[in-house]
């Protein structure tokens, strides 16, 4: 069974990331399985997303840059009222507000309002290096740093469904975007508060997630093409 964009001198594999797995777990795994030492991917997902990740391995991995800056697609659930730390279910809710008043038109409107050219600030439970280290170990320790806003843009937003108090849409966005940090500001636009409790990546440019890999299929079929031939 070959591999998807399967070369002689590479591969470029696209992956549909497990929940809980850090993407330098794909590919640690990966290069395990394989046996190939060179393995790399293009894009973070944060670990409790899923979705596309694109891996290349080889002489491929000199390819990765040309793929970061392809505009990303994502589906995503927020639930209102509440915030965290973290913008996301990785760290405790710390602020609850009631959504009596928040209609089904507000919260589609305000998405419609941050679609365009903005700045965002990156989280602090984030990946961002600053003074050489990783803002989410700054904020393990509860330790807030000075980080530096960064332009995104968002091309579009589509409300899937609004059940308040939670909602699911699909953007989107270009390279650089934190879909946790856009939540935290809607939710915040809208009053009361909101944040991520599911995030899927669907597309980078035209590569699909509809014709990635399970981990566990990519893993035997390594198995299987590196058993001796009897």
């Amino acid at each position: 069974m070959p591999l998807p964009h399967e070369t002689a001198s590479g591969e470029l594999l696209l992956v549909n990331k497990p929940k809980e797995w850090t993407s330098f777990d794909v590919v640690n795994k990966i290069r395990h399985a394989s046996g190939i030492r060179k393995v790399g991917h293009a894009g973070t997902l944060d670990p409790l997303a899923t979705g596309l990740l694109i891996i290349c391995t080889g002489k491929k991995t000199r390819e990765l840059a040309s793929f970061v800056g392809l505009e990303k697609e994502y589906r995503v659930r927020m639930r209102l009222g509440e915030r965290t730390a973290s913008f996301d279910a990785g760290t405790p809710v710390t602020e609850r507000r009631d959504t009596g008043g928040v209609t089904a038109a507000q919260v589609a409107a305000t998405l419609a309002s941050f679609v365009g050219e903005q700045e965002q600030m990156p989280p602090m439970w984030s990946a961002v290096k600053v003074r050489g280290r990783r803002l989410y170990e700054y904020a393990r320790k509860g330790v807030e740093v000075e980080r530096s806003p960064r332009m995104v843009t968002i091309h579009s937003i589509t409300p899937l469904e609004i059940t308040i108090p939670d909602v699911l849409f699909d953007m989107t966005c270009s390279k650089g975007t934190y879909v946790r940090t856009l939540v935290e500001d809607i939710g915040l636009r809208l009053g009361c508060g909101a944040y991520v409790t599911g995030l899927e990546r669907t597309r980078i440019g035209t590569f699909l997630l509809a014709d990635a890999w399970h981990l566990e299929d990519l893993i035997r079929n390594f198995a299987e093409r590196r058993e001796p031939v009897a």
